[in-house]
Parts: C-alpha cells; sequence; structure tokens
C-alpha cells in the first residue's frame, strides 16, 4: 500500500516536505540482506539494540543522498545536483537554515500510525572540533586526518525495516520546489522496492580471528601516564573537577569497513550501531551513549560514566556490578557528569522540565560494564534541534567538567585534533526529531588505515595505570574485529 493518496498529496505538498510511503511485508529478510541489495553510493545503515541483547525495532537504509554538506572551519561547501556551493559560516547554522525551510512539525495525515520518528532528512557526524565555531577555545593542534569537520549527507529516500512486524516502508520526501509527479514517486518506490527484496546468497560472516593487527598508539603506557599525573595537578590546582584523555591507535585495515560493522553487531551490539560511508572513507560504530535527542519536543541525554571490564562468569559480573557502584571515585564523577547534563538541558527546555527518569543503573556490553543515567526535559518553544545538539556538544562525559576550561587541558595534553571522536554520529529528520550518539567505540577506515580512539575520566584520586587500562579495555572490541 502507499501512503498517502494522490489528493491527500497534492493537498500538503504546497508549502512542506511531504512523505511518500510503500509499505509490504518482509519477512523473508534482514536488514544486512537489504543493505547489499541496495544500490548506490554513500550508503548508509543505522540500527540499534537495548543493552547488547533485544534488537531496536527499527533499522534504517540509505543510499545515494541528494545534497551533502561537509565543512572545515568556518568553510561550508554543499555538494548537490546544482553543482559545488562553497560558503563562509557556522556549518550547522546553515544546517538549520535548511530544516527550517523544508522541515515540518507534525506527522502528516495519512500515513501509517507505526511508522518512525525519522523518515528521511540528514544523516553524518558532528565532529569534536565544530565547537571552536561556537566557543573561543585554542586551535594549535594538527589534524592527523585531513577529515571534514562535519559531514551530512541530505536522503530524500530512506527505507525503514520494522523488527516487530517484518514490515518494509520505502519511504520518498518530496519538496516543494519539486516538480515530481505523485505517479512517478510510486513508480519509483516500487523499483527501489523490488530492487531491495531479491533473493540472493549471502556469504556467511566471517569468524573474528585471533591475529588482531598491531595497532601503533598516539603515545606509549608512562606517556598516557605522564597525562594523567598533570591532569591530576590541573584539578588540584581547582582549574577543573574533571577531564576526559584520550589515546588514538591505528592500524592496517584487513577487513572490509561492512565486514567489519557485521562483526561489530554480532561481537558488540549497543543502543546505537551505524555504518556510514562516506566515499573516500568509512565510518563504523557500537556506541552505548546518546549526546542528545529530541522526540515529539521531548529532549533526552543519556552520562556514561564509571566502567568495569566483563566478568568470565555471571557471577564475577554481578561481583564486579556491584564493586562498580560501591566505588565512590565512580559515584562522584557519575553523579557531576549527570549534574552537567542536566545543565546542558537546561540551557534549551521549559523552565522545570529537566528531570533524572533514570539514574545509576549498569548495563552490559562485551568486554565492559557502565553506569548509566538518563536526563529529559521539554524543548522550550522557539528553539531546534540545533540547538540542543549545541546545547550538549560535546559531551561532558568525554571532555569533562568545567567543559571550556577541560577542552582547553585536552587540547594542550592530547596534542593532536580530535577530529570524529567525542563528537556526534546520527541523524536529523524532516519531522523535526534527531537522534545523536557520542563517536565513542567508532572506526574509521581511510587510505587503507584503521584508526579507532578511547578516553578515560581523570580525577583527583585516579591512578594512572587503572586509567590506561581502562583505556585499553574501551578498545578492545574495536580491535577484535579488525582482526
Amino acid at each position: 500500500m502507499v501512503f498517502p493518496d494522490k489528493s491527500g498529496f497534492e493537498s500538503m505538498k504546497k508549502d512542506r516536505v511531504v512523505p511518500v510511503v510503500l509499505k509490504v511485508n518482509a519477512d523473508e529478510f534482514t536488514p544486512i540482506e537489504l543493505f547489499y541489495n541496495l544500490d548506490g553510493r554513500h550508503k548508509f545503515l543505522l540500527e540499534s539494540a537495548e543493552c547488547g541483547k533485544n534488537w531496536g525495532r527499527y533499522s534504517f537504509l540509505g543510499a545515494s543522498p541528494h545534497m551533502a554538506v561537509k565543512s572545515y572551519g568556518d568553510r561550508v561547501v554543499t555538494v548537490s545536483k546544482g553543482g559545488v556551493k562553497t560558503e563562509n559560516g557556522r556549518v550547522l547554522d546553515i544546517v538549520g537554515d535548511y530544516f527550517k525551510r523544508y522541515g515540518y512539525d507534525s506527522a502528516p495525515a495519512g500515513l501509517p500510525a507505526d511508522l518512525p520518528a525519522f523518515t528521511g532528512g540528514a544523516v553524518g557526524y558532528v565532529g569534536y572540533d565544530v565547537i571552536r565555531l561556537y566557543e573561543k577555545l585554542p586551535d594549535d593542534n594538527p589534524d592527523e586526518l585531513h577529515l571534514p569537520e562535519c559531514f551530512l549527507m541530505f536522503y530524500r529516500v530512506v527505507i525503514i525495516y520494522d523488527h516487530f512486524y517484518h514490515n518494509l516502508y520505502v519511504v520518498y520526501n518530496a519538496t516543494p520546489d519539486e516538480d515530481t509527479e505523485y505517479e512517478h514517486i510510486v513508480e519509483r518506490l516500487h523499483e527501489l522496492k523490488n530492487t531491495v527484496l531479491r533473493k540472493k546468497d549471502l556469504h556467511p560472516l566471517a569468524t573474528v580471528q585471533n591475529s588482531i593487527p598491531e595497532f601503533r598508539a598516539s603515545c606509549n603506557e608512562n606517556s598516557f601516564c605522564d597525562k594523567v599525573r598533570k591532569a591530576v595537578e590541573y584539578i588540584k590546582a581547582g582549574d577543573i573537577f574533571q577531564v576526559v584523555l584520550s589515546e588514538r591507535m591505528t592500524a592496517p585495515a584487513k577487513v572490509d569497513p561492512f565486514e567489519a560493522y557485521r562483526r561489530l553487531r554480532a561481537l558488540n551490539p549497543s543502543p546505537y550501531l551505524f555504518y556510514m560511508d562516506f566515499g573516500d572513507f568509512q565510518l563504523v560504530g557500537s556506541s552505548p551513549e546518546s549526546l542528545v535527542a529530541v522526540k515529539d519536543g521531548i529532549v533526552t541525554t543519556n552520562p556514561i560514566a564509571g566502567t568495569r571490564p566483563r566478568g568470565k562468569m555471571p557471577e564475577e559480573d554481578e561481583k564486579l556490578k556491584k564493586e562498580l557502584l560501591a566505588d565512590e571515585k565512580e559515584r562522584a564523577e557519575h553523579v557531576m557528569l549527570v549534574d552537567l547534563g542536566r545543565n546542558d538541558l537546561g540551557k534549551v527546555s521549559e523552565f522545570g522540565s529537566v528531570k533524572v527518569e533514570r539514574f545509576m543503573e549498569v548495563d552490559m556490553y562485551s568486554h565492559v560494564m557502565h553506569i548509566v543515567s538518563t536526563v529529559s526535559g521539554r524543548l522550550k518553544q522557539g528553539k531546534t534541534c540545533i540547538d540542543a545538539l549545541l546545547a550538549c556538544l560535546p559531551a561532558g562525559t568525554v571532555s569533562g567538567a568545567p567543559k571550556i576550561r577541560a577542552m582547553e587541558i585536552i587540547d594542550e595534553l592530547e596534542e593532536k585534533r580530535r577530529g570524529i571522536y567525542a563528537g556526534a554520529v546520527g541523524y536529523f529528520g524532516f519531522r523535526g526529531n534527531m537522534d545523536f550518539c557520542i563517536a565513542i567505540r567508532t572506526v574509521i577506515f581511510k587510505d587503507g588505515m584503521a584508526y579507532i580512539q578511547s578516553g578515560a575520566g581523570i580525577v583527583c584520586d585516579s591512578v594512572p595505570e587503572k586509567e590506561y587500562r581502562e583505556v585499553l579495555n574501551k578498545a578492545a572490541a574495536l580491535k577484535e574485529v579488525l582482526g
């Protein structure tokens, strides 16, 4: 079936984006099969698994964006069928203007009730360094990877797989300024449906090998521990309460990026699973932590702070969990970052609406366990998804507190620009919703190399050697899928 009908489409198309939806049953297919069948460039796949167990209800796929926006400092490049446009400005301001023109606040009438919040829009990342356009920060460190600071790909056509009902939604988002006829849109939707619902042999997922590639770290253990000691000096001097120091690790890429994604979703399923092909490089991730999400006017964030390795048996897991929750250092760090999350949401939420919905619960992942909380608020009238993202970027859990001074110290001690790491990965939807995770547990594939980065929160009583081990533990799952 196709929604809405032609008369409904014509009445709504005058001043807004109108999603046209083809709904079919696809119980013989998986999102991985659909992805392999999907033709086109710059493909993406977004999936979710709660606490490494239950798969999220929807998977999202797309290819061949109609537009891409990428930025290098204050230089913003827009690529579309109309050519390449370069302008000076702040990239998220320019993206925000696009959604003010084409976005809408409520779901159009005549669409299936079980459609998810995202049916089309911009997919990609907003890097850690984008915040330099909005805050006065030092900017002297070299850029090792030479990637855009922000890269968002805009998709008119999105494919949605419903894991609960095993339905497939093929969505075309028609804009007011295009001449496409309703019949042509419906024809295109059926063609795309026939393309992705092809039965063909899918090669089995290769088992992860024992030969994990040898990674070159940005600094050795002694050097990292020296940085931790310097950070503790800043904390004792009263500059900050906490700072997150990270380390980048690099190795030859021995596995295809999408094969790495398949391994990662099997080994370390997380609330945010993503594969994105930007042409010259690919992004693969399994992030446990939301940066910020907006759905129907409710804005949420999920601070994660406090980590232990997983045990070999359930009994050991339970022992480590109790030890984690009893650790005063971990508890204090987590409470501080929950307060920072409340403060961030308070900037864009209605007065009195910010609340802690979930506090200090432990979630289990393949190699580590984390303490997790959830903070929410109601988006203030006049505030947008862009405002909410900027209020939270970067997360306190990957920068520190107070945030700006912590970022200054990060620049001093890490000595290289972070790039995508500790930024945000996700989507802005035409409907005014968004969902971005923190860019952690993420692999960048570029020029035959694989880059991963992980960090540890440093507080007054941090033990340098323990913090270094935490960095290694967080990187373990990523290293394993690259073998």
